[in-house]
């Protein structure tokens, strides 16, 4: 009898690459002896109805053809649960992917990881009531976003460079007051980073060293520096060296509770809502097909 699998794509990724990964991902799928549904979400709200439906069907797996944003739709149906996620990248950023080392400019490649049917199980974090497998922006970086989606041109990372400077000319440090593990404080920042995972928009490793299975979030807190140091910091996102900023805190925490005045917080590249935020870790919450 076939394993009964859902291909779940979002044909605008990527410009366009869902739909093309999407065409060479299912008749790899198909090969290897799978019964391969074939769906789409016309948006985030379809295509997490379609998410919800195939789990409640009982598929062995859920393989989301698209970015960050569609594996973020997956988790919220997927988390607790027994059905895996299989990942055909196919967004711009793709730090889900990069977490895995799957392939993230092979389809093919990235089906074959599938068909290997190889388990791992990770931790999510939970906002209210969104889980999310990588880092919550609140700040700086989550005014990027907020200014980057109000953008109809350019398209693509372009968009978040244009979005990044335009909003360093204009930003402040922000008051602080986050809760970690019951412990308070009050502070001052450029921005606050809770992370499940290390990275974010498309490989920047704000949150250097969390682990995706360790039962803890990491909390990396950037402190008031110059806009030309801002300037000069942000490249050594990419490498971890960022850590060696004296303005650099990391700390650990299963538990944290961020609140500044204005800010609206984005985790897996998605509208998540407004500061305060409760964030919690959620231990071995969801199965990934990834290489071991």
């Amino acid at each position: 009898m076939a394993r009964d699998i859902a291909l779940l794509t979002n044909p605008s990724a990527g410009k366009g690459r869902g739909a093309r990964s999407a065409a060479i991902a299912a008749p790899r799928l198909v090969e290897a002896g799978f019964a391969v549904r074939q769906l789409s979400g016309r948006d985030a709200d379809e295509a997490l109805d379609i998410a919800r439906s195939c789990v409640a069907d009982g598929v062995e797996s859920l393989v989301v053809c698209g970015g960050d944003g569609m594996v973020h739709v997956a988790v919220q149906a997927l988390a607790g649960t027994t059905t895996s996620l299989g990942i055909i990248p196919a967004g711009t950023g793709n730090d889900v992917a990069r977490y895995f080392e799957i392939p993230r400019n092979d389809p093919q490649a990235a089906a074959d990881i599938v068909v290997g049917s190889q388990v791992r199980t990770i931790d999510l974090a939970r906002a209210g009531a969104r889980h999310f497998v990588t880092v919550l922006a609140s700040g700086f970086d989550s005014k990027v976003n907020e200014r980057a989606n109000a953008l109809r041109w350019p398209r693509g990372q372009w968009r978040y460079n244009l979005a990044t400077l335009a909003e360093l000319r204009v930003f402040e440090p922000l008051p602080y007051t986050l809760e970690m593990d019951g412990k308070v404080r009050r502070l001052e920042a450029m921005l606050v980073a809770v992370g499940n995972g290390p990275s974010y928009g498309g490989g920047l490793r704000i949150t250097q060293g969390a682990e995706i299975d360790d039962g803890w979030l990491d909390v990396v807190i950037i402190k008031p520096i110059s806009k030309p140091d801002l300037v000069r910091t942000y490249p050594k996102l990419y490498s971890g060296k960022h850590v060696h900023h004296p303005q650099y805190e990391h700390h650990r925490a299963r538990s944290v509770t961020v609140a500044a005045p204005g800010i609206v917080a984005y985790a897996d590249g998605e509208r998540i809502g407004s500061l305060p935020l409760t964030i919690d870790v959620v231990p071995r919450a969801l199965r990934v097909l990834a290489p071991r």
